[in-house]
């Protein structure tokens, strides 16, 4: 199994990857990397490396941003209150790195009823033919089971 390669500093970030993860920024909506990706294949942390969303969980939100309902791995998902802009979300941060990545909204799809709401400025999407190749062969079977 190929060996992961973890922990970007900040300085090898791009200034939006700093931004949207170091800065709690947003990028635009629909002018983003993600949005509209249609491909099989896992969302990870820019910093980190850490598995975040599978592909298998992403929908068309309409908002111009990638939506998830639920987290490849929940343990990696760290939630907390977002009182800024004068209103009241959930933001989502990656527990490894503490990056910023984006909000949770409680209007997303059955089962689960939630919106993982995510800027692509903060994540790498791992394409399922390259999962082994990267070090992330053990999700290989979630697209099995598809």
């Amino acid at each position: 199994m190929a060996k992961r390669i973890f922990k970007k500093a900040p300085e090898e970030l791009t200034p939006l990857q700093f931004h949207i993860t170091q800065e709690c920024g947003t990028e635009p909506a629909f002018q983003n990397e993600f949005w509209n990706n249609h491909k099989e294949g896992i969302y990870v942390d820019i910093v980190s490396g850490e598995p975040l969303f599978s592909s298998i969980d992403k929908f068309d939100s309409g908002t111009g941003w990638p939506s998830f309902s639920k987290p490849l791995n929940p343990k990696e998902i760290v939630e907390k209150d977002d009182r800024g802009l004068f209103m009241s979300r959930t933001e989502v941060k990656s527990k490894s790195a503490g990056s910023h990545l984006g909000h949770v909204f409680p209007d997303g799809p059955a089962p689960t009823g939630l919106r993982y709401c995510i800027n692509s400025a903060a994540l790498r999407f791992i394409p399922k033919e390259e999962l082994e190749k990267k070090g992330y062969g053990q999700y290989l079977k979630i697209f099995k089971d598809k």
